[in-house]
């Protein structure tokens, strides 16, 4: 009898071939998930502060527009953004409501690895 081995020649490359490419797909498709769910906050962000810009054109005080930013964040995030809101007292004139929020990467990146988000709207002020 032979002693010819189960995985030999071309299949046995391709197996290793396999094994050492692998973790590099798996990164790969965890990274991109870590991108997709920073664009989900960016989305979320960016809804909140275009929230508060309506408040802002409507309502002289500029509190109430912080609280509607921070009504409309997750949780999550209202704990780490930063809101500013800028309001003439003009009728006719841009109210800016800004937030800057900082989100951290899960794995695979490392843990204090984070990205600054950041969203801006404005609106007319109406009286």
């Amino acid at each position: 009898m032979g002693g010819r081995s189960i995985l030999s020649g071309d299949r046995a490359s391709a197996t290793v071939e396999l094994f050492l490419v692998l973790p590099i797909v798996i990164l790969v498709l965890v990274a991109g998930l870590q991108v997709v769910t920073l664009a989900r906050a960016r989305i979320e962000l960016l809804g909140a502060v275009r929230e508060g810009a309506r408040i802002a054109a409507t309502t002289p005080d500029p509190a109430r527009a912080v609280e509607a930013v921070q009504a409309a964040l997750s949780p999550a995030m209202r704990e780490v953004t930063r809101i500013s809101v800028s309001r003439p007292s003009v009728a006719g004139r841009p109210a800016t409501v800004s937030a800057i929020s900082r989100y951290q990467l899960g794995p695979p990146f490392p843990d204090d690895l984070g990205v600054d988000i950041k969203a801006r709207a404005s609106m007319l002020v109406e009286r």
